[in-house]
């Protein structure tokens, strides 16, 4: 999970939009930031390590000019921590060519074999989004042998389709490009988010894209639609807006945007983030009506869970109460790169109310359980503040299978439900009961949104992998150098099962 944004702006420099609109996706991603702009002439780049607002200052705005420019902010599913994996990458030919890449790539092995071996290009990263770039640079080039250079567009748009043709996983992607403008596309899946907005200025209309549409209102800009799985749209550097479906796509969006990663003011695909969780809540309270637990409270784990925890209560009758104070200077545990940092942030990140357990029999609800460890140290941290029982409900159900897709649960030994029962998953949580969202409910919640989406990539819970994902990558995944760090960092498990609880 990243956050993407590009804009094309005819009247002034971009850089302040780009920053402005990075900070409103910052939530997608905290391990790196960069952004890239274009004069017409020469391309300007800024990335590092860190957030939007600590990578970045007010002498940028004096260097990072152009009228055109892109940004991402960088959360690490494939490839190191290091800051020279921070994006945008960079190929010089065809054109020049800037990308900044939401997603995963899962024929990443044969792909790398083919750009360093067959086409005899280097690459400078482990990166995915790099082999990506080289992938489309070699389809660029073979349309422009058929086309020739007059036809920039052209080339570009059968670039993409020859990439699409080649490439499995997820990815929504834009670029920049020299001499050309900006391009964006989005897989035939549509398993990322990405959307297109626009804006009247003095010198005509100018576009944006991004990974969701928070990211628009802030600079003025109205959303149009999202970009259709399979689609291409070049904005080229007169501001026309070109697109072209490159393959056929079938909209099958990731269900765990709506659960965890967007944020709630997001309207992804047509359905609302907000309302999504409204419905989880609606379903969920369901199953707590008919568990006959005797309840005092219902307390969110802050912040994603509110939502669900609100419509909880008012279905179930039970009363509301904000039992966890989040330190809203700490950054989202889930999305901090290694073990060993979550695990630390969670004090950092929470704490309990005493008059608000003491006593008390007391639920917590939070979105989702993927490691386990964030939520085992909440509910130790209400025993201490003196509940009588702490329960739990998850708003999603078991995350059993790894995320291929660009989420950072790429491996089975990170999950907590993997080889578990409910019963054996409560005891590792210290709970005294254990409630989980069920998939079908869950898929109801977010169809309901929008009811001409037939299907969603739910991998990480059932394990279908829509794209088809070989046995072997799978096993790489459990194998690489990044994953056993991770795993060497996991605390010590609390029972007989093999593998660590993880936050």
């Amino acid at each position: 999970m990243c956050g993407i944004l590009g804009i094309a702006n005819r009247d002034n420099d971009v850089f302040a939009e780009i920053y402005d609109g990075l900070l409103m996706l910052q939530h997608r991603g905290q391990d790196a930031s960069g952004i890239v702009t274009y004069t017409g002439e020469f391309f300007r780049e800024r990335k590092a390590n860190g957030q939007v607002k600590d990578v970045f200052n007010s002498e940028d705005a004096g260097t990072l000019t152009g009228k055109i420019g892109i940004g991402h902010v960088r959360y690490p599913t494939a490839g190191s921590l290091s800051a020279a994996e921070a994006q945008p990458f960079f190929v010089n030919a065809p054109y020049g060519i800037y990308l900044v890449h939401n997603g995963n790539i899962t024929n990443t092995a044969e792909q790398r074999e083919k750009v360093t071996a067959k086409y005899s290009r280097h690459l400078r990263t482990t990166s995915d989004s790099e082999i990506l770039l080289n992938v489309l640079a070699d389809k660029v080039a073979d349309a422009m042998k058929v086309n020739g250079n007059a036809e920039p567009i052209r080339n570009f748009f059968a670039g993409v389709k020859m990439t699409m043709e080649r490439v499995q996983g997820a990815y929504s992607v834009i670029c920049m490009i020299a001499g050309v403008g900006m391009l964006a596309f989005r897989d035939p899946n549509g398993i990322r988010p990405l959307s297109v907005a626009q804006r009247q200025s003095d010198n005509g209309m100018e576009y944006a894209f991004a990974s969701e549409d928070v990211a628009f209102g802030i600079n003025g800009f109205e959303k149009i639609r999202d970009v259709r799985p399979g689609e291409a749209m070049l904005v080229d550097l007169d501001g026309n807006l070109h697109t072209h479906q490159c393959v056929k796509g079938k909209l099958t969006p990731c269900i765990f945007e709506y659960v965890y990663l967007a944020r709630p003011d997001s309207m992804l695909d047509g359905i609302s983030v907000y309302k999504t969780q409204l419905r989880m809540g609606q379903a969920l309270a369901k199953q707590i009506k008919e568990s006959d637990l005797e309840i005092d409270s219902i307390i969110p784990v802050p912040d994603s869970a509110r939502p669900v925890a609100l419509e909880v209560a008012n279905a179930t009758g039970i009363r509301y109460r904000e039992g966890l104070v989040k330190n809203r200077y700490v950054g989202r545990t889930f999305i901090m790169p290694g073990q060993q940092e979550r695990q630390k942030s969670v004090r950092r990140k929470l704490n309990a109310i005493p008059l608000e357990m003491k006593g008390l029999n007391i639920l917590l609800i939070d979105d989702s359980i993927v490691r386990g460890n964030t939520i085992n140290k909440i509910v130790q941290m209400c025993r201490d503040a003196g509940a009588k029982n702490v329960y739990i409900a998850s708003a999603s159900p078991p995350v059993k299978f790894p995320n291929v897709y660009g989420i950072d649960m790429p491996t089975k030994h990170e999950l907590i439900a993997n080889g578990r029962d409910v019963e054996e998953i409560r005891q590792e949580l210290g709970a005294d009961a254990l409630i989980y969202q069920k998939l079908e409910d869950l898929i109801w919640a977010a169809k309901e949104g929008n009811k001409d989406i037939e299907a969603f990539d739910c991998s990480c819970f059932d394990g279908n992998y829509i794209t088809g994902v070989s046995q072997d990558y799978l096993d790489g995944l459990e194998s690489s150098s990044r994953v056993s760090k991770k795993i060497k960092d996991m605390p010590a498990p609390q029972s007989s099962w093999n593998a660590s609880s993880l936050a």
